[in-house]
């Protein structure tokens, strides 16, 4: 894009600095009325014409900054390609597309697959800068490749101490640091017998997974068995689970309430069905809470917002959802304040096992529609020295998508 809108430039710089640079980028820095970025980044630039600007903290006052120079030839100095896993995304999202112009450069993804031959479509690119390197482990697989950006010098060690806690240890670490620069130095090892010493805080880890006995791998569709999660016996079953998550249609970017969260599973199952969805477990009870967190942390979803209190008493603080599962608590009117803030198009799932929340359920659906259904499951279990099927109490399942 670009045009007369256009007054904020994102420039990408690499460790190799401003040689790299295309002749539209040296053309953007020279003209710009301000600079803003590192301390890094604009010591490369040197003395300008212009005025500079540090970043400073909270990041929120240089977007601040950055408002207040609105209409004047305004330039963003970021790391590599802005756009992924950058400053980019922020500035975007505070001004919109069509007041950016964006100018990236190569990549720390393309420069480690590069430096180890490894081709990039096939990698599962992800960044442990200011976030859980627990979120991670929802990737590790047998064979699978990850390219990791960290938050400094000691977080590759702390990804080999998880990776081999998680039965991974035999994996390859490939430590990449300050690439593209002149100090550049590329180092391996396994997690397991991670030894690397004095690593820089500027580095991005290639993994190479080799799961183990002890790895439980654990795939990204619904279902995951029950003894996955820690839990007190109050929780949706895996055929239940995978039947709701299912209803519940996971689109990029949706938003999901789990309304009654118990132990987590639906909200945990939601966000690991996609990078982009986001998820409020709501739960009143602080032990369950618990779980929750615990269970996030486990299965690789540390993102999980954990909502504490009754779902009438914080549905007003939280953002509009696309999905809603009602889980528990269905007799304790949730259903209306819920459906009134799903969005157009929206899917709500309820589930109900008493007689007087199938009741509910069965005055739901003839009032909005969509589709009911009893669940029965008969599992086969030891009936003395022979086997016989036992059947788990009846789950009412409704369905319905707002108009």
């Amino acid at each position: 894009m670009g045009g007369e809108a256009v007054w904020l430039t994102v420039v990408g710089i690499g460790e190799d600095g401003l040689s790299a640079l295309s002749d539209e980028a040296h053309m953007a820095i020279a003209e710009a009325d301000i600079l803003f970025g590192g301390e890094r980044h604009l010591d490369m630039v040197g003395p300008t014409r212009c005025e500079q600007h540090v970043w400073t903290s909270p990041f929120e006052a240089n977007l601040d900054a950055i408002e207040e120079r609105m209409g004047e030839n305004v330039v963003v100095l970021a790391s590599g390609d802005p756009l992924w896993y950058g400053v980019g995304a922020t500035l975007a999202r505070r001004f919109g597309a069509d007041a950016l112009r964006v100018l990236p450069t190569l990549s720390a993804f393309q420069l480690t697959a590069a430096r180890l031959v490894w081709t990039l479509q096939d990698c599962v690119c992800l960044t442990a800068h200011g976030r859980p390197i627990e979120a991670l482990v929802r990737h590790a697989a047998p064979d699978a490749r990850l390219i990791v950006l960290t938050g400094g010098s000691e977080a590759p060690r702390e990804i080999a101490k998880l990776l081999t806690a998680r039965g991974y240890g035999q994996s390859r670490l490939v430590v990449c640091e300050n690439l593209g620069g002149y100090e550049e130095r590329v180092r391996e090892t396994r997690a397991a017998d991670f030894h690397l010493a004095h690593v820089g805080a500027l580095n991005t880890v290639a993994i190479e997974c080799r799961a183990g006995l002890a790895a439980t791998p654990r795939p990204s569709v619904p279902g995951l068995p029950d003894d996955a999660f820690v839990h007190d016996g109050k929780m949706t079953k895996r055929v239940l689970r995978a039947l709701a998550i299912a209803s519940l249609a996971p689109m990029p970017g949706d938003r999901l309430w789990d309304v009654g969260a118990g132990c987590g599973s639906v909200g945990i199952e939601w966000l690991r069905a996609g990078p982009s969805l986001r998820a409020f477990a709501i739960e009143p009870r602080a032990d369950r809470r618990a779980m929750i967190a615990e269970n996030a942390i486990t299965l690789g979803v540390p993102d999980l917002a954990i909502v504490e209190g009754h779902a009438a008493e914080v549905l007003d603080d939280l953002p509009d959802p696309d999905a809603i599962f009602l889980g528990g608590g269905l007799s304790d009117g949730v259903f209306t304040p819920c459906w009134e803030r799903l969005k157009p198009g929206g899917r709500l799932v309820a589930h109900a096992v008493t007689l007087e929340s199938e009741a509910i359920l069965i005055a739901l659906h003839g009032s909005h529609g969509g589709e009911l259904s009893r669940i029965g499951i008969e599992t086969a279990q030891k009936v003395g020295p022979y086997r016989g099927f036992k059947p788990a109490m009846s789950v009412m399942h409704w369905h319905v998508t707002k108009p």
